[in-house]
C-alpha cells in the first residue's frame, strides 16, 4: 500500500495582504522548506487575503471565508502559524485565527476525538522588539488547548534589536540560531507527525 505524504499548511498572519514582501511568510517559508527535506507537501496562505469574520463557529455566514482555510488545516498534518510582534503580542490576525479555531472543542471525528487531536503545531515569530519568548508560550498553550500535539522545540523567532527598524527581510542571509531552529522545529514536527499518524490517540471513553 503506498504510504501518503504528510502535508503541512502554514497560516502566515501578517497583516499585509498578498502582493506586499512579508517578514513572516519569508519565515513560514524557512520552515516549509525544511519540512520538505523530509519529503513533507506544503503551502502557506496569508490570512489577511481571506475574509475572515469575528466569531467562534467554524461558519459564521454572509460571506465567511474561514471555511476555505479550515479545510486546509483539517486536511493537513502539520500546522504552522507565522505571527510578526506588534507591541509585544502576536498580530490581530493570529488571534482571529485562534479565535475561529476555538470552534474546534466541539467538533469531533469519527472517533469521538476532538478534531486537531492528531495533528502536530509549530510556531513561528519574527519582530523587531522583543517578545517572541512570550508571543511563543501564549499561542502554543492556546494551541494545544484547541487540540494540537506541540514537539520538543516546536517553534521558530527571529527578534532585531529593541525598538530598531531592521526587518527579518532586510537581512542578508538568515542568522545560524534561526536557521537552527526552524531545522530542529521541522525535524521534530515530522517525526511526531509520523508516530501519530501510526498510532492515534485513543477515543474518550463513553
Amino acid at each position: 500500500m503506498e504510504i501518503q505524504p504528510l502535508r503541512a499548511v502554514a497560516l502566515v498572519c501578517t497583516l499585509k495582504t498578498s502582493g506586499t514582501e512579508s517578514s513572516s511568510e519569508k519565515l513560514a517559508g524557512e520552515v516549509l522548506l525544511e519540512l520538505a527535506r523530509h519529503e513533507v507537501v506544503g503551502q502557506a496562505f496569508r490570512v489577511a487575503d481571506y475574509d475572515i469574520r469575528p466569531g467562534v463557529t467554524i461558519d459564521e455566514g454572509h460571506g465567511d471565508e474561514w471555511p476555505i482555510l479550515r479545510r486546509h488545516i483539517t486536511d493537513s498534518d502539520i500546522v504552522i502559524l507565522a505571527t510578526p510582534t506588534w507591541l509585544g503580542h502576536p498580530s490581530s490576525v493570529a488571534q482571529r485565527v485562534l479565535e475561529r479555531l476555538d470552534a474546534e472543542l466541539s467538533e469531533v471525528d469519527d472517533a469521538g476525538r476532538p478534531s486537531m487531536f492528531g495533528k502536530v503545531a509549530l510556531v513561528a515569530v519574527v519582530g523587531n522588539e522583543d517578545g517572541a519568548h512570550s508571543i511563543v508560550a501564549d499561542v502554543q498553550q492556546a494551541l494545544n488547548d484547541i487540540g494540537f500535539t506541540l514537539p520538543a522545540q516546536g517553534c521558530t523567532y527571529w527578534n532585531g534589536e529593541a525598538m530598531g527598524s531592521t526587518d527579518y527581510l532586510d537581512l542578508p542571509e538568515t542568522p545560524a540560531s534561526t536557521a537552527s531552529a526552524t531545522a530542529t522545529a521541522a525535524a521534530n514536527a515530522v517525526h511526531l507527525a509520523r508516530l501519530l499518524a501510526d498510532s492515534p490517540y485513543s477515543p474518550p471513553e463513553q
